[in-house]
């Protein structure tokens, strides 16, 4: 059984599926591995090591993913229209191993079904306990959360903790982290270590204990529609209209007193909701900051821009594009792991074939084509 791992050709991304590490663990499981030449470069990972821990280096994508049985990337492969047409490369028959964002790519599920590939998206694995080792949202979101926190203090013009000198006292700067998801609790724990006076919302109830554990205080709209706030997979589920009014007046309040912001709210297959107004970024004092980190699913922030740092009445909205290759080493030390405990999981059989259960809910959660057809039970009205 052969694993290839491509270069990543999408703007801004410098992540790689595995690491030299991983490529170890892929061995000792039985598999060849073939790299893409400079497929870890940006990431630091060069094909030297690569071809210490075992892997073959293939000169292009074209000669990596031939007789490939699986396919491991990053984000999902180019098609036609976009440059390289990796898609069209897949090995009839291969698996596919991504974060495929099907969300936004329907229509190339039809594409990967007419290749009868197994295509699956990493960003799709439920959130539970089993599987907790292979869940990339969450420990790319990790990461985010704390580049997030430095991103801000790049560009804050004051410095976080108070300081006591003998030409006066510097006070800390507050930071207010609006969603209390993987990404926002660790932007709560890098401000708090920065020395922040730090605060919270999030509508899950469930989130209070955890913002309150890290030594912030928590803001939060509570009713009853908060208790059905959060879906059984773990997110937050969009709230009613009137919810959304009460919760705005309380942040308006609370917004005004910030120095920094950091935005994290996202739902699943949505739009990012609205959160933060023009009103609201107006009454902020001038020199502050806010990072918008749902700004490619349309932002947060009423004024944010997709790859850009805006000045606002004087406030400054932060929206860098892929927040998680900003930091890429770590990012893809973390995703590649993740993949590896994924395939370890679909690599029961002794004859080193893959065992792919679709009844197990980690498999049948993130397979979006298996056998020829869409099988995902949210796209197959595609």
């Amino acid at each position: 059984m052969k694993i290839a791992v491509l270069k990543e050709r999408r703007p801004l991304e410098m992540r790689v599926a595995a690491t030299p590490d991983t490529v170890k663990r892929f061995k000792a499981l039985g598999y060849d591995v073939v790299i893409e030449s400079g497929c870890g470069v940006e990431a630091s990972y060069l094909d030297e090591a690569y071809a210490a821990a075992g892997a073959v280096v293939a000169s292009s994508a074209q000669a990596a993913l031939q007789g490939a049985d699986i396919i491991l990337k990053v984000q999902r492969p180019l098609s036609a229209g976009e440059g390289l047409d990796e898609i069209g490369m897949l090995p009839d028959g291969s698996t596919l191993i991504a974060m495929l964002n099907p969300y936004a790519a329907r229509e190339e599920l039809k594409t990967y079904a007419a290749k009868n590939v197994t295509a699956m998206a990493m960003e799709l694995m439920p959130r539970i306990t089993r599987a907790q080792s292979m869940d990339v949202l969450s420990s790319q979101s990790n990461l985010v959360g704390y580049k997030a926190v430095l991103d801000a203090a790049s560009v804050f013009g004051r410095a976080f903790p108070m300081m006591m000198t003998a030409a006066g006292t510097v006070p800390p700067a507050r930071v207010f982290v609006m969603g209390a998801g993987v990404a926002g609790l660790q932007a709560i724990a890098t401000a708090k270590r920065l020395g922040a006076i730090v605060s919270a919302t999030d509508v899950r109830p469930v989130a209070k204990e955890q913002v309150q554990s890290l030594g912030a205080m928590f803001v939060m709209v509570e009713n009853e529609e908060t208790k059905q706030a959060e879906t059984s997979g773990g997110y937050a589920k969009e709230m009613s209209d009137d919810y959304k009014r009460q919760q705005a007046a309380l942040i308006a309040e609370t917004i005004k007193k910030q120095d920094i912001v950091i935005c994290t709210a996202l739902i699943p297959g949505r739009a990012a909701p609205k959160l933060v107004s023009k009103e609201m970024v107006a009454s902020m004092k001038t020199g502050s900051v806010i990072v918008d980190l749902a700004v490619e699913q349309g932002g947060n922030c009423e004024v944010s821009e997709a790859g850009a740092v805006v000045d606002y009445t004087g406030v400054k909205i932060v929206g860098y594009k892929n927040m998680p290759s900003r930091i890429a080493v770590d990012s893809s030390a973390l995703y590649a792991r993740n993949v590896y405990n994924y395939v370890a999981l679909l690599s029961a059989k002794a004859d080193g074939a893959l065992a792919i259960n679709g009844e197990d809910e980690i498999v049948k959660t993130v397979t979006l084509t298996r056998g020829g057809g869409i099988v995902h039970s949210q796209f197959q009205s595609i």
